[in-house]
């Protein structure tokens, strides 16, 4: 097997870069590596802002062929794969989702093997666990039996990651992200999305209708310390690492009830409606809250955002952007 080693990454590629974490994780990149040596990819066409900051590229990672193009193109080194259909998009329909879920990395490993990359970034999903595993403080190493396509995707990747670590020596890496909560990019289509769309329809309406019931507590993650998983895992020596792709992080975990209360502080005329749909299901096979210990043990992971500051980030910078 070929030494694995810590290294300065200095061409990256990010595919699902115009996603709610690829767009922010894409600005984070840039910041830190330079604006020409991180690319921005995805299946649609970047707006005029991202072009205009750095290199973007149209790639379907489902065609092995033009990753290939973008990798040899930008002699790039490192790919931050996030292109990924999500959880409540991918109960609608399952086939694409495993299409593009385990044949799209399974190219994109494949392509970072065959040029011999020196890592592969690519997040999973409290989605891979399921309802036989330990609702509270679940544990990172713990049954995996998850009942959607997203989460069975999930635990196949975290898999196929740790199988080309072993196999081939490609230093591949990954956390579960919990629900994230940004505010300059929507989601895409995940079961805990409740926990956005909230925050604009509180400024805009003072209603809300919630997809989950008033006690479906999840574990939850401001989009900032999300980012600073994946690029401090990113940066971690790989001898310190006893796991690869499947390391539990945490912030904060809790209710749509307890997120109105919240926002009612802030704005008292708030109202929520409770009418829970099929992602009610996906959301009860979850876990409640995680133990990350793992992840802050072997690689200094620390969150820096609870409910109160979260919250006040929120409801400020959406009233900023609504303006």
């Amino acid at each position: 097997m070929q030494q694995l080693k810590n290294i300065i990454m200095k061409r990256i590629l990010v595919t699902g870069a115009l996603g709610q974490i690829g767009s922010e994780l894409t600005v984070s990149l840039r910041n830190k590596y330079g604006n020409k040596n991180v690319i921005a990819s995805d299946i649609h066409e970047a707006n005029e802002k991202t072009k205009a900051e750095g290199p973007c590229e149209i790639v379907d990672v489902l065609d092995k062929k033009a990753i290939e193009r973008v990798v040899d193109q930008y002699k790039i080194d490192t790919i931050y794969h996030l292109g990924a259909i999500l959880s409540a998009v991918g109960e609608k329909n399952p086939q694409v989702a495993y299409q593009i879920n385990m044949n799209g990395f399974f190219n994109i490993l494949e392509v970072a093997r065959e040029r011999k990359l020196e890592r592969v970034m690519v997040p999973s999903s409290i989605s891979a666990f399921g309802p036989d595993s330990p609702k509270e403080n679940t544990p990172n190493d713990t049954i995996l039996r998850p009942n959607t396509m997203y989460g069975v995707t999930k635990v196949a990747g975290e898999l196929l990651g740790n199988y080309y670590v072993k196999r081939f020596g490609l230093d591949v890496r990954g956390v579960r992200f919990p629900g994230i909560i940004s505010y300059k990019t929507l989601p895409g289509g995940g079961t805990t999305d409740y926990a956005v769309e909230i925050f604009y329809e509180a400024i805009k309406n003072k209603k809300y209708t919630s997809f989950l019931s008033e006690d479906s507590r999840l574990p939850m993650m401001f989009i900032s310390d999300a980012i600073k998983a994946l690029m401090d895992l990113s940066e971690a020596p790989f001898d310190a690492l006893k796991h690869h792709c499947d390391y539990n992080i945490a912030a904060v975990s809790f209710t749509p009830k307890e997120l109105v209360t919240a926002i009612q502080k802030r704005i008292p005329e708030f109202t929520c409606e409770y009418k829970p749909d099929y992602r009610q299901e996906i959301a009860d096979s979850w876990p409640a809250s995680l133990d990350d210990t793992c992840a802050r043990k072997e690689w200094g992971w620390s969150h820096e955002y609870g409910m109160e500051k979260m919250v006040d980030l929120m409801l400020e910078k959406i009233q900023e952007k609504l303006s």
